[in-house]
């Protein structure tokens, strides 16, 4: 092999190990965040669902502070794009809020199935804002994705309850701001961002918190530590996992998630998933492996090209 091949052949090798342990990231990631819907639908049924949110930005902010803060990395605060850290960390409270609040009345599984909507958003987004593009045929396996989410809502059955549509919201939001993830992870550090994050949040949310303020008692201040530190862990796997590899490979894989969901959901409120979810869910995944074939097939193509992807 000669010395130009030999250096492509260690970059190409390289950069399948960086996708990998992507990939590993976002399944952590995303198994912190079952953990932490957990935590917050069991807060949501003994104080207010906007307690809960302040809790999980406030300890979030508190935890990382302690690991990472201006003192001991002096450059944590310089960003070249303040403006759109601000705004990232907007989309993921206001993803919060709408998904906290549609866990108060649905269940675990309802929510993390609507949710699997969120790689469709991120599939159709890429072209326009990473110029990722997609064609004909992920076009198609989107479609069949929101047949699969319609399968579980069943709009216009009455036997959903409306808050579907805000767990439906959260994920388009949540869509936007793994984007925005990508983005900011091509100049800003892993621990600059994260710290935007609950900063941000907690920032906006502490005026908000007094007029619904509950005094927690010991066990409620424990699991709301516990939700800021999941949040913190959550958030910094996926950060880190953008900046390793493609939003439109890495979002294919919250689906791991639903393992846990559904474990959780029954271990602590005894929740069994009913057949319209499990065969809503099933569509969305196969779907979204589809996607991802694609993407392993392709790769991320440019405008010229993404007809016939």
């Amino acid at each position: 092999m000669i010395p130009e091949q030999s250096v492509l052949a260690r970059d190409a090798a390289k950069a399948r190990r960086a996708r990998l342990i992507g990939i590993a990231l976002m399944c952590g990631a995303v198994g912190s965040f079952a953990f932490l819907d957990t935590t917050a639908k069991y807060l949501g049924r003994q104080i207010d669902v906007l307690q809960v949110v302040w809790a999980r930005y406030t300890f979030a902010f508190l935890l990382t502070l302690i690991i990472s803060n201006p003192l001991n990395r002096p450059g944590l605060l310089r960003t070249g794009r303040p403006i759109f850290q601000v705004g990232r960390a907007t989309l993921l409270l206001g993803s919060t809020l709408l998904n906290f609040f549609a866990l108060r009345y649905l269940r675990l599984d309802q929510v993390l199935a609507i949710a699997f909507s969120t790689p469709f958003f991120v599939a159709a987004l890429s072209g326009p804002t990473l110029g990722e593009w997609v064609g004909a045929r992920r076009w198609a396996a989107i479609g069949v994705g929101f047949i699969g989410i319609l399968v579980v809502t069943r709009p216009g059955f009455g036997l959903v309850h409306p808050a579907a549509f805000l767990a439906l919201m959260a994920a388009l939001s949540y869509a936007v701001y793994a984007l925005s993830t990508r983005i900011l992870a091509r100049t800003d550090a892993n621990e600059t961002t994260l710290f935007y994050s609950n900063f941000v949040g907690a920032v906006l949310m502490l005026p908000v918190v007094p007029f619904f303020w509950k005094t927690p008692d010991l066990l409620q201040i424990v699991l709301m530590a516990l939700a800021g530190g999941l949040a913190s862990l959550g958030h910094y796997m996926l950060i880190v996992a953008h900046r390793l590899a493609p939003a439109s490979l890495l979002s294919p894989f919250i689906y791991s998630q639903l393992v846990w969901v559904i474990a959780l959901g029954y271990g602590v409120f005894g929740d069994v998933p009913d057949a319209y979810t499990l065969i809503g869910a099933s569509i969305v995944i196969a779907s979204g492996l589809y996607v991802l074939h694609r993407e392993r097939i392709r790769g991320p193509r440019t405008a010229k090209s993404a007809s016939q992807a």
